[in-house]
Order: structure tokens, then C-alpha cells, then sequence
């Protein structure tokens, strides 16, 4: 725990970008690479590369690389997605029926396994395999599943009490896709999605 607490979260941020790489290079069927070969790809230096993964071991010999799929396979057992982790998702207006649907999730380690809103013209209504169940079944299901990933895609005024309620429920990891910070124990993991805010950093850069 305290080697996994000293490395950087940045660090583990890129992990996820390399695993992505070096996916579409075993679709490529290639069998080495090395950290100047990724870094082109991925416009990072190769030196940062290599210190990024020397945190978790050596991985590559001097003179032949990296071996693809055993990189691969160390980063998805570091990531924890050598195995599959249900999820669910809180919200199911546009934005949730179409993560509700997305199929890009299980291939990296992740399935959608129950849908909640508190509308009830929602509820009922099947996407897929699943129903959407209403709010109150949201700690017994979320405790039943033993689910510790949850998605919000609600409106900003009603994300910290969503938020709230999944905590108390068990889960420990949320990403948050409604346009407000919230606040959680500690312990407590949150990644935001917010799409406008990431056209507003592009803009500055824009010439009107």
C-alpha cells in the first residue's frame, strides 16, 4: 500500500493511454516495441516512459523492448482490469441511455450492470438486458451486486445527494458526469466528465 500511495496519480493516468497503445499494436500484431515507438504514438518522451513504468518493476530488456502482450497484460493487472467490474449507471435521460448502450466498456474490464432514475415514466423501461429501477432500490441492488463503480449522469442540482446515496451504499469510485464538484470522504474516488469544460480549454487557444 505505501509503494502504490507514493506514486504519482498522474502516473496512473497515463497508465490507461499506454494500455490503449498497446491494444491497437497487438491488433497490428506486433510482437516489440520500445518506449521511443510508443512515444511517438502518444506524443509523450520516451524517457518519461520508462520512468513511469520502472515505478511498478522492469518490463523490458535492453536490446529487444517491450513484448507487447506481456506489457500489455502487466498494465491491465496493475490497473485491477484483469477482470471485470460492474457498474452502475444513475440517470437515464439521453446521456445515460447512450452510456447504458455503449458497448466499448466490457472489452476493457468494465460492464453496466443496473440503471436507476427517479423518473417514473423511466422506470420499467428495459435498455438492453437491463430494467431501469427506481431510486429506492438503489442501496439494496448496489449492496446485492457488490457493485463499487457508479456513473452520474443527472443534473448538477441533484449530483452531491446521488452521490450521497451511492456512498452509503457501498460504492467507493464514481465518475461524474453532471458540471459540479462534489464533495466525498476519503476514500472516495471521483473522475469528471465534463465536456463543455474541455471545449472551454480549447477555445482559449482559438483564433476568432
Amino acid at each position: 500500500m505505501g509503494i502504490r500511495a507514493s506514486i504519482p496519480d498522474i502516473v496512473i493516468g497515463r497508465l490507461p493511454i499506454y494500455l490503449r497503445a498497446l491494444g491497437r499494436m497487438i491488433q497490428e500484431e506486433k510482437e516489440y516495441t520500445s518506449s521511443h515507438e510508443l512515444g511517438e504514438r502518444l506524443g509523450i518522451s520516451s524517457a518519461q516512459i520508462r520512468k513511469d513504468l520502472s515505478h511498478f518493476g522492469e518490463f523490458g530488456k535492453q536490446g529487444t523492448g517491450y513484448n507487447v502482450q506481456y506489457l500489455y497484460e502487466q498494465i491491465r493487472h496493475i490497473l485491477k482490469v484483469d477482470r471485470e467490474w460492474l457498474m452502475a449507471v444513475v440517470g437515464v435521460g439521453d446521456l445515460g441511455h447512450a452510456i447504458a448502450h455503449y458497448r466499448g466498456f466490457q472489452a476493457r474490464g468494465f460492464r453496466v450492470a443496473v440503471l436507476f432514475d427517479a423518473d417514473p415514466k423511466l422506470v420499467g423501461e428495459r435498455i438492453g438486458d437491463l430494467t431501469i429501477l427506481p431510486m429506492e432500490q438503489l442501496a439494496a441492488e448496489i449492496q446485492r451486486l457488490g457493485i463499487r463503480i457508479a456513473m452520474i449522469a443527472v443534473p448538477a442540482a441533484e449530483a452531491q445527494a446521488v452521490a450521497d446515496r451511492l456512498i452509503e451504499a457501498g460504492v467507493t469510485a464514481l465518475l461524474n458526469y453532471a458540471p459540479i464538484t462534489l464533495a466525498v470522504p476519503p476514500g472516495v474516488r471521483v473522475q469528471y466528465i465534463d465536456p463543455a469544460a474541455h471545449l472551454q480549454h480549447m477555445t482559449y487557444y482559438l483564433t476568432p
